[in-house]
């Protein structure tokens, strides 16, 4: 590569900040002007002449120190070095964001110096002049966030390029011949970044997989697992290590376990569930309470610590729900066979127990390791019918078997008496401060090639609700049971709501009429189910409630205990899916430990686990709304055609973002796309306004769009703006 030319300074040009940057950058090192010049790849007199005076000039302003005849450095009056995080835009320029701010920094994009979104860097923080915000310089990347990426693959003679459909990757990646692989022009692939020279303007890689082609199936979906890391199937040497599993049900076992298996048991999960975590038990005592236990699959039997199975369960750490599969955290033969409790078979399980009256309290608790036999399977549908009718016979309709049958009296009794439990402490839960969200999920109707045929929307009842409730209570009573002996635990931690995103929020409603009540974090939560009430069914609704979710501080995992503020709990912890969270898993081996009379466990060593834990939740929640992102616009593709009725639910100064309201899909129209008039963004009021007419575009608003362009590739819809609603047909 070619040495960039070295132009001479022109008259009067100022090298001030970038000499003090020089100096900064090695604050214990000095200077003469030669040395500067040479950093500054200037080596004509007029510019040595220049960087002289200037050096002479912040001397003079006690910015740097003559440390000795004719070498300079800079005086240390403040830091201006800091750690942290980059946040790119997806306009090659980025923010820095660190701990040790108060603000985050803008970042040029001349100044990223091969700093990527996410990357741990250090910054060089200066000031600008004319009173504007401080800026950034990248000066080392401390740490990559990641090092592969999917993209196509553009091949040349001797070279391929990969570019990404990540808009906050702002450069593709080069390729040399001999590790293209076996890709062809055109293919999805995974790179991995092996280098970036300081002089090139891309990084340099080598193709690791190839995905397929753009814009098939199962090439997309493998594309964004690979993306976020995520795998797509199990080691062979882990499938054969799990096949070689005893899953078999041992009367030496039962022996160590309480026996439950003459006790009222029964499931309720989803209609398509292949894993059932749990099940509940139901039983009537002589004194008039109720006996109901929470049985949860025992995979700590099957999943012993230090095993490549137990290793690759971690490194996972949870099942990935995708839109048309489920990628498990465990092999099919424990997931679906050993651990999920289906009916009609023995299994071990790890149970929570309660004594309840009939107010719903607990008045005694019991856990610890059990067997049981599951006597019924409910999908969430067939328990509501039984809730909502309270008829033993299953319709044709409504059964999942396809065939109408009948449920024993025993077990309908159970699930209308738990359902009246169920009720009590979920209001007991709201009154204390819990948080609902009854935010809308989007489900498609698949055929058997994985095509959408159709969108429907996921809504909790009652059987959701008693199942959530009991699932809870377990939850809360067993980190409640650790936490009070003050022993080394994980928690499922939730942090109050984020005040300065409670307050934009808060300017959005407005300006439906609606307010949050700030007072105190009481109010709030009132404040947010009222609203949630408020909104309910109303055309707004799915923006309030998605902008009222981002207000929230995101739960994770952690051995500090601070509670749970959305759901109101002083004490809370994961113990009721651990086929699917490897947290639940840590749960059970600690709470067995301690049942044990362990010691308290090493903190240090769990924090990790649950930092590690937590890391794997987000990027498994990412790849599962690119999942829907990408089924939704493949859906859109087939109806290009036809008009939809939608609602404005954002607004930025390159266009409006719209949600059609029958299927939840959203899109973005353009600004220089929507031709009544010509609009300009305006911020205040988060709309465009129409410069001839003034008429506004503002959040909320219902417009009739049709599909433009659908790219599966970029998972992304755009739309034709047609007309508002209030519009007739011209």
């Amino acid at each position: 590569m070619s040495k960039r030319l070295r132009k001479p300074v022109k008259k009067g040009k100022d090298f001030s900040e970038k000499i003090v940057k020089i100096l900064s950058q090695s604050a214990n090192k000095a200077f003469n002007y030669k040395q500067i010049g040479a950093k500054l790849e200037l080596d004509d007199t007029e510019s040595r002449n220049q960087i002289i005076k200037d050096l002479k000039i912040l001397a003079s302003q006690n910015i740097i120190i003559e440390s000795e005849p004719g070498k300079y450095l800079i005086k240390a009056v403040s830091k201006d070095y800091y750690e942290g995080k980059i946040d790119m835009t997806g306009r090659k320029t980025a923010y820095f964001v660190s701990t040790e701010l108060e603000e985050d920094v803008f970042i040029p994009s001349n100044n990223l110096n091969h700093a990527l979104d996410k990357d741990i860097v250090k910054v060089y923080v200066y000031s600008r002049r004319n009173g504007k915000k401080p800026e950034g310089e990248v000066i080392e990347v401390i740490e990559r966030h990641k090092t592969d990426f999917v993209g196509v693959i553009d091949i040349q003679a001797n070279f391929a390029f990969v570019s990404t459909a990540n808009p906050k990757m702002y450069t593709d990646i080069f390729i040399p011949k001999d590790k293209i692989g076996e890709a062809e022009q055109g293919d999805v692939v995974l790179v991995h970044i092996e280098d970036w020279p300081a002089r090139a303007d891309s990084p340099f890689g080598s193709v690791i997989r190839v995905l397929g082609k753009p814009g098939e199936h199962d090439t997309e979906i493998h594309a964004i697992l690979a993306e976020y890391g995520l795998p797509s199937e199990f080691p062979i040497e882990v499938e054969t290590f799990a096949q070689k599993i005893d899953t078999s049900i041992s009367e030496s076992e039962i022996a160590k376990r309480r026996d439950m298996r003459d006790t009222l048991t029964f499931t309720i999960d989803p209609k398509d569930a292949k894993d059932f975590d749990d099940a509940l038990s139901f039983k009537q005592l002589e004194n008039g309470n109720y006996e109901i236990g929470i049985h949860i699959a025992d995979v700590s039997y099957y999943l012993q610590e230090g095993t490549i199975l137990d290793d690759e369960a971690y490194q996972r750490a949870t099942s990935v729900y995708l839109v048309d599969r489920v990628v498990p955290m465990l092999p099919e033969v424990l997931s679906n066979f050993a651990c999920s409790l289906r009916p009609n078979e023995e299994k071990y399980t790890f149970s929570a127990i309660f004594e309840i009256n009939e107010n719903a309290q607990v008045m005694n608790q019991w856990f610890g390791r059990t067997v049981i036999y599951s006597d019924q399977r409910f999908a969430y549908e067939e328990a509501q019918y039984v809730i909502e009718t309270k008829n033993d016979t299953i319709p044709v309709e409504t059964s999942i078997t396809g065939a109408a049958y009948q449920v024993s009296a025993e077990i309908v009794a159970a699930t209308l008496k738990m359902d009246e439990l169920a009720k009590i402490l979920r209001k007991k839960r709201m009154a204390e401060g819990a948080i609902t969200f009854d935010k809308v999920e989007v489900k498609f109707n698949l055929d058997e090639a994985g095509e959408p045929q159709g969108v429907y929307f996921k809504v909790s009842k009652d059987a959701n609700h008693l199942i959530e409730e009991f699932m809870l209570l377990a939850n809360r009573k067993v980190a409640e049971y650790i936490g009070k002996q003050k022993k080394t635990f994980i928690y499922r931690i939730h942090d109050e709501p984020n005040e300065d995103k409670l307050i934009a929020m808060q300017t959005v409603i407005a300006k439906f009429g609606y307010k949050i009540d700030f007072r105190n974090k009481g109010d709030i939560s009132k404040s947010l189910n009222a609203l949630m009430e408020e909104v309910n069914g109303k055309k707004e609704q799915n923006l309030i409630d998605t902008l009222a979710i981002r207000s929230m501080s995101k739960a994770k995992y952690s051995t500090a205990n601070i509670g749970h503020y959305g759901l109101a709990f002083d004490y809370y912890s994961h113990f009721t899916s651990p086929i699917r969270r490897y947290p639940d898993v840590m749960v059970h081996r600690l709470l067995q430990y301690y049942l044990d009379g362990g010691k308290s466990a090493d903190e240090e060593t769990y924090e990790t686990k649950c930092l590690h834990s937590s890391t794997m939740e987000g990027l498994a929640t990412h790849a599962e709304r690119d999942s829907i992102k990408y089924m939704q616009v493949k859906y859109m593709q087939d109806h290009q055609d036809q008009e939809f009725l939608g609602v404005i639910s954002g607004v930025t100064e390159w266009g409006i973002y719209v949600e059609i309201i029958e299927n939840k899909c959203e899109g973005m129209c353009r600004i220089r796309d929507i031709k009544d008039d010509y609009y300009t963004f305006d911020e205040k009021q988060y709309a465009l306004t129409g410069a001839t007419s003034g008429k506004l575009l503002q959040l909320g608003d219902e417009i009739y769009v049709k599909v433009k362009n659908a790219d599966l590739v970029k998972k992304q819809l755009d739309f034709n703006f047609l007309r508002r609603s209030d519009e007739l047909v011209k």
